[in-house]
C-alpha cells in the first residue's frame, strides 16, 4: 500500500451558523498497515455535540488501532456515553471505515447517511450485514478497493443542506450520489471542498447544520521532488544533484543559486520564462529535464500564505493562473501525494545575515511551516537536508 498505492484522505467541515465548534467530529488514525477513519455527529449542536462527537470518534479509533474487537468498541460506546433525557435517542451517530494493508476495507455504519462508494466513477451499492448492539442497529459492509475507488462519508447536514431555502426537502442521498457521479476530478481533497462548496452555497452561507465530509480515495502514489537551497559544502553539489534527479516523480527546484548548480551540473542552462510577468510574483524559470523552476524565499512564502488560507476554507481553490506561486501549489496538491523537500543550508546573504545560527534561516523555518501545511492538506511530506 505504500509503495504503489496511496489512501488519499480529505475532510473539511461547516460550523452550524452562529455556532463556534462544530458538532461532527473526525478523526483520521493513519497507522503502518492500516487506515483508520471515525465521523461521529453529536446530538444537537454546540459545545454539548463537540464533545459528544469527540468522545465517540476518539474512544473508536483508539480502541480499534489498538486490536479491540468491533462490538467491543460499539458496546463500550452504546454503554459509556449518555443518551438524551429529553428525546431519549442517542448521543451520537458513527461511521467507521477500517482498511487493511490490502485495501480491503470495512465499513460501520450507526444512523449517519449511508455512505457513498464510487467504483471507476459509477454509485455501487454496497451488501450490508445487521449487528444489534444494546438494541441498536449497525450495519457492516466489507469491500475490496482498487485503484481510483472513493468512498465518501458525511454529516447529516449534507442531505439537509437546502431545507427551507434553495430546496424544500435538502439536498437528498440520491441527489448527493448524482453530483458525486459528475465529479471527474484526480484528488480526495478537490472532491471533498466541492462537495461541501456546493452545501454552503445551498444553504446560502449560513448552514443549519454541522456539514462534515471525508474522502477516501485509492490512488497510485505520485511523488515530487522539491530541492531548495544548496549544500553548504559546494564539492557536495555534484552528488546532491544526481541524487536528486535520479529520485523518482516530478522535479522541482526553488532558488536561483539552486538552479544555477542544476543546470551547471546538467550541463544545461536556465532559461528564464518570461510569458507570465506579475510585479508581485517573481518570475519562473526552465531546465531541461525539471519540472518546475521558481524562485526561492519569495515565492515559498507567498505559496505558504496561499497554503494558509486554503486551509482555513472548504472552498475549492482554483489555480488558473501560471504565475510562480499558483504553478507550485497546483503541483503540490492537484498532482501528488507524497512530497520529499530538499533543503540546503547555505545561506543566501541576500536573505539573512550570515552570522546568525543555520537554524534561524529564513528559508529553513518557511519550509517547516509549508510542510506542516501540506501535511493539513492530507499529503505525506518528508525533509532531507543535503548537508
Amino acid at each position: 500500500m505504500k509503495d504503489t498505492y496511496y489512501l488519499d484522505v480529505s475532510h473539511h467541515a461547516l460550523h452550524k451558523y452562529g455556532e463556534e465548534l462544530c458538532g461532527d467530529h473526525i478523526e483520521v488514525s493513519k497507522l503502518d498497515d492500516r487506515l483508520i477513519v471515525v465521523l461521529a455527529d453529536g446530538l444537537g449542536s454546540g459545545v454539548k455535540a463537540n464533545i459528544l462527537a469527540t468522545l465517540t470518534s476518539k474512544i473508536m479509533s483508539t480502541m480499534l488501532s489498538k486490536g479491540a474487537d468491533l462490538m467491543d468498541t460499539i458496546d463500550t460506546i452504546t454503554k459509556t456515553l449518555p443518551v438524551c433525557q429529553v428525546r431519549k435517542i442517542g448521543y451520537s451517530t458513527f461511521t467507521i471505515l477500517d482498511i487493511d494493508s490490502k485495501n480491503h476495507a470495512r465499513i460501520i455504519e450507526f444512523d449517519n447517511p449511508p455512505i457513498f462508494y464510487l467504483h471507476h466513477g459509477n454509485l455501487c451499492p454496497l451488501k450490508k450485514t445487521k449487528m444489534i448492539s444494546s438494541n441498536k442497529e449497525v450495519w457492516v459492509s466489507e469491500i475490496d478497493l482498487v485503484e481510483d475507488d472513493a468512498l465518501i462519508m458525511v454529516s447529516d447536514g449534507v442531505i439537509h443542506a437546502g431545507v427551507g431555502k434553495l430546496l424544500n426537502h435538502g439536498w437528498e442521498w440520491q441527489h448527493v450520489a448524482d453530483f458525486l457521479q459528475q465529479q471527474n476530478v484526480k484528488t480526495a481533497e478537490k472532491l471533498t471542498r466541492r462537495l461541501l462548496e456546493t452545501c454552503q452555497n445551498l444553504y446560502e452561507d449560513m448552514p443549519g447544520d454541522d456539514t462534515s465530509a471525508v474522502t477516501v480515495k485509492l490512488r497510485k502514489a505520485e511523488w515530487t521532488q522539491v530541492l531548495t537551497g544548496p549544500p553548504e559544502r559546494d564539492d557536495r553539489d555534484p552528488e546532491i544533484v544526481k541524487a536528486f534527479i535520479e529520485e523518482k516523480g516530478l522535479k522541482v527546484v526553488c532558488g536561483g543559486t539552486a538552479a544555477n548548480i542544476i543546470a551547471r551540473e546538467l550541463n544545461t542552462e536556465v532559461r528564464t520564462n518570461l510569458e507570465y510577468l506579475d510585479p508581485f510574483v517573481p518570475p519562473t524559470a526552465e531546465i531541461d529535464g525539471l519540472n518546475l523552476v521558481t524562485e526561492g524565499v519569495l515565492t515559498l512564502k507567498m505559496a505558504l500564505n496561499t497554503l494558509k488560507n486554503i486551509n482555513k476554507t472548504c472552498s475549492e481553490p482554483i489555480f488558473h493562473k501560471k504565475d510562480g506561486v499558483s504553478k507550485l501549489l497546483k503541483l503540490l496538491l492537484e498532482e501528488t501525494t507524497h512530497i520529499q523537500f530538499w533543503l540546503g543550508s547555505a545561506i543566501n546573504p541576500a536573505h539573512q545575515n550570515p552570522d546568525f545560527p543555520k537554524d534561524l534561516s529564513i528559508k529553513t523555518h518557511i519550509v517547516e511551516d509549508l510542510i506542516k501545511e501540506l501535511k493539513k492538506a492530507g499529503k505525506e511530506v518528508l525533509l532531507k537536508c543535503t548537508d
